[in-house]
């Protein structure tokens, strides 16, 4: 194999000129792709006694491909979502490696058909407008912290923009006035613009002013002027939360995180008798399959369905009989 055709040179193209040069992947994607391939060859070294910097493309068969995912699941305890999540950037991986290297192409089509697991998909959780009042009465709006918190929540309760969306937030992005709106940067690199609410304008007007004295451009910065980080979201949630607990107890049962706000203001949507479609781009979903979980989990639309059908009349339909023996056995299985 010539020095070209070496597996650390190939990564090392996919890197910096598949990921970044050609498709200008974010840089939580390279993240993703680099941690998937630091467990490879952590595994490759275990089982197979090389350092990365030895090893073939030839060493990357299917068979080991797939002994690497079964051991993330078994010695890593990983769940399945993260062991298709490795998957994918394999698969990523070679797909590249098709084109620069074709005389490889048995052993590619033989990794890129593992399949990746079915995992039991759980309705989503979303909040009653009781909760959602309980959690935006908790922090104490007397202090900067407790309006920046507040004016947080509450952005994030109304436009279900996604955590890492949200702390990137400048605040040049909101527009205000007429066809009011907030721009982000979501998933894939795509700006979207997401209406506001007149009471949302309202405060958002009054925050603006309060969030630039800190001499930071973020819209939601920390007390120090520098940025809000995810998990300080994530906390200053947990801790508004437990304090709304107090006053509305059906919160006491439910784990309440910033996607959990997502999924309220979809349902809010939902609710309001908005379509699936435009609920897709207000979210900023790739697909409407996505979005159409929100119509699984509202209980209530379903049984709107249910009273707007025919009671039944007694009357016994009649069965289908196949007339074939293998139509037969499949309708058994």
């Amino acid at each position: 194999m010539t020095a070209a055709a070496t597996l650390p040179a190939l990564i090392e193209r996919f890197f910096t000129q598949r990921l970044m040069q050609q498709r200008n992947a974010s840089p939580h994607t390279v993240a993703s792709y680099r941690d998937t391939f630091r467990l490879l060859f952590g595994f490759a070294q275990a089982k197979l006694g090389k350092p990365s910097s030895r090893l073939d493309l030839a060493d990357l068969d299917a068979p080991f491909v797939g002994a690497f995912l079964d051991d993330l699941e078994a010695s890593r305890a990983v769940g399945i979502k993260t062991r298709n999540l490795r998957l994918t950037a394999i698969r990523a991986f070679f797909r590249f490696v098709a084109l620069e290297k074709p005389a490889h192409a048995g052993q590619i089509q033989r990794v890129l058909a593992i399949p990746g697991k079915l995992y039991d998909k759980r309705e989503v959780h979303f909040l009653t407008r009781s909760e959602i009042d309980a959690i935006l009465a908790a922090p104490d709006r007397s202090t900067w912290i407790g309006r920046r918190d507040y004016m947080l929540l509450h952005l994030a309760a109304q436009t279900g923009l996604r955590l890492s969306e949200i702390v990137q937030l400048e605040r040049d992005a909101v527009v205000l006035g007429t066809g009011a709106h907030v721009r982000c940067l979501g998933k894939g690199r795509k700006e979207r613009s997401t209406p506001l609410t007149r009471q949302t304008c309202r405060l958002l007007r009054a925050w603006l002013e309060e969030a630039g004295q800190r001499g930071s451009t973020k819209l939601f910065p920390n007390i120090h002027g520098g940025d809000l980080s995810g998990d300080a979201v994530q906390r200053l949630l947990a801790r508004h939360v437990d304090t709304a607990r107090i006053r509305c107890p059906s919160l006491r049962r439910e784990r309440v995180t910033p996607h959990v706000l997502r999924h309220t203001a979809a349902m809010e949507l939902l609710q309001a008798g908005v379509d699936c479609s435009v609920i897709a781009l207000w979210l900023g979903h790739e697909s409407i399959k996505t979005t159409q979980v929100y119509l699984h989990a509202h209980l209530a639309l379903k049984e709107a369905a249910l009273a707007r059908g025919k009671p039944f009349n007694g009357q016994k339909g009649g069965r289908y009989e196949p007339g074939d023996r293998l139509l037969a056995f499949l309708d058994a299985l």
